[in-house]
């Protein structure tokens, strides 16, 4: 209503004035007189009903700055409460919703960590039954058997431990919204060199590396994106068959900034692509010597690199037709 009352006085202001202006005066008034009051009129009224407009819209920007600054940075912010209108009561809203949505994560997180914690301990049970069957000597079928129990514990363990770990890097994503910092590459090459290596040599994969640009300004932590571009580069390992190539290039394009991890391996269908970024996807599948797939480093990915003004991408011709995963940010 208050945006309507002062709308109305802008507009009917001039109006009010003109008429003042001709019935009141005392003098003969011309209509280059009346002309030249009308616009002086309509200036002042428009100058007074964006000032007090702004007023009026302060409120509504300090709760969209306050709700952004949650949203992309998971700041909490304190709003101001002096205001008893309206808008004052839509701030309100906005800060207790933002602290009990707070809350609210903060309180599912703990209890999901205890509940996989105690869900470790129950699945730990079975298999310190089976090993002790196994180390009394039994014979071949309860033997067997007792490795399948391991087995089956082994593969609970690897997934509550791979859930685990996705609450935490979803949270690390969350919170992390860092200011633009010269990234050198040749720094985070030596890391992902280090990291990468046993593996490259377990399948007798070479990777050749071209480094086409020396830094680049980008809102992500050097850290991360050596994690990122591990998992990338591991799971094309992962996908390759043996005594094949990966080839990374880092280099610069449009004025963005563009790595991509390209490999020979299994690939996959062009209709797949969606499903490949989806947290326990159902493509998780063997690698080419049996890895295991956890299901999440994909969705990891890409949800740090988009965290971080960034996109990936992923494209393939076909099964065993190799793939290729591309990082693009603004530079």
């Amino acid at each position: 209503m208050k945006f309507l009352f002062v709308a109305f006085l802008g507009i009917h202001i001039p109006l009010i004035g003109i008429l003042l202006f001709v019935l009141f005066s005392s003098y003969d008034i011309s209509p280059t007189s009346i002309l030249f009051f009308a616009l002086i009129m309509t200036l002042l009224a428009t100058i007074v009903t964006l000032l007090v407009l702004k007023e009026l819209i302060k409120p509504i920007s300090i709760a969209s700055k306050s709700l952004d600054d949650y949203r992309n940075n998971r700041k909490l912010s304190v709003l101001p409460t002096e205001y008893t209108d309206e808008a004052g009561l839509l701030m309100c809203n906005i800060q207790e919703s933002i602290y009990e949505s707070e809350s609210f994560i903060n309180e599912k997180q703990d209890l999901i960590y205890m509940l996989s914690h105690d869900l470790k301990n129950f699945a730990g049970n079975p298999q310190g039954l089976a090993k002790l069957i196994l180390s009394e000597n039994p014979s071949e079928s309860v033997k067997h058997l007792a490795e399948l129990i391991c087995e089956s514990t082994n593969l609970q363990f690897r997934y509550i431990e791979n859930f685990i770990k996705l609450l935490k890097e979803q949270d690390q994503v969350a919170k992390l919204n860092p200011e633009a910092k010269t990234v050198v590459f040749s720094n985070i090459v030596v890391f992902i060199n280090e990291q990468v290596e046993q593996r490259l040599l377990d399948k007798n994969i070479t990777m050749s590396l071209s480094l086409e640009i020396a830094e680049a300004n980008l809102r992500i932590e050097e850290g991360l994106l050596v994690q990122v571009l591990v998992n990338l580069i591991s799971n094309a390992i992962k996908f390759s068959y043996f005594d094949s190539e990966i080839k990374v290039r880092i280099y610069s394009e449009d004025s963005r900034l563009k790595i991509s991890v390209a490999d020979k391996g299994v690939g996959f269908d062009k209709t797949q692509i969606e499903e490949l970024f989806k947290k326990f996807t159902k493509m998780s599948r063997l690698g080419t010597a049996n890895e295991l797939s956890t299901g999440i480093g994909l969705y990891l990915c890409k949800k740090i690199i988009e965290r971080h003004k960034g996109t990936l991408t992923a494209a393939s011709e076909g099964k065993n037709k190799g793939a290729e995963f591309k990082i693009e940010f603004e530079v």
